[in-house]
């Protein structure tokens, strides 16, 4: 059932600018990130694809969204993102197209993810790339992770884990 306060009611554009409706993730857990490929955190990018493989058959998605608004260390667009990301890191999980995520001019995905008002559950804007936001299987926030928490870490995994389970 989808809530106000569900990620699932919003669409977003992949790289390649197709609208995608977030709903096609009803079920599954996800962790969504904001990304650069310039920052001194890109390396997460190995660590997202590790925790992905790691999951993803358990109904468990990492969605990536690009940012140029920490730093400007973001200066790749649609393709060139993607490359990138598959080159350098091997990714497979979902990236989108380049967004802000903070701000007057933030994505609306990114204004509920920040909004406990909107959210129900944190509210806190990205500090800086990626920060993370997890969702549960109903696209509830349930919890953010800064910047510097790892994505493989036990901190996420467990949280992972648990909302698996339910």
């Amino acid at each position: 059932m989808l809530t106000s306060h569900s990620v699932h009611n919003f669409k977003v554009n992949d790289l390649f600018g197709k609208e995608v409706d977030l709903n096609i993730y009803k079920g599954k857990v996800l962790l969504i990130v904001n990304t650069a490929s310039e920052c001194g955190f890109t390396p997460q990018y190995e660590d997202l694809e590790a925790l992905y493989q790691l999951y993803k058959d358990k109904n468990f998605v990492v969605l990536a969204f690009p940012s140029n608004d920490f730093g400007e260390q973001e200066p790749l667009n649609g393709k060139d993102i993607q490359s990138f990301c598959t080159a350098k890191f091997h990714t497979t999980f979902p990236i989108f197209d380049k967004i802000h995520v903070k701000g007057d001019n933030a994505d609306p995905l990114y204004k509920f993810l920040s909004n406990k008002s909107q959210n129900g559950a944190v509210d806190i804007a990205p500090k800086w790339n990626f920060q993370k936001y997890l969702i549960d299987k109903d696209g509830q926030v349930i919890d953010y992770y800064l910047s510097t928490t790892s994505p493989t870490g036990s901190k996420i995994k467990n949280a992972i884990e648990t909302l698996l389970k339910k």
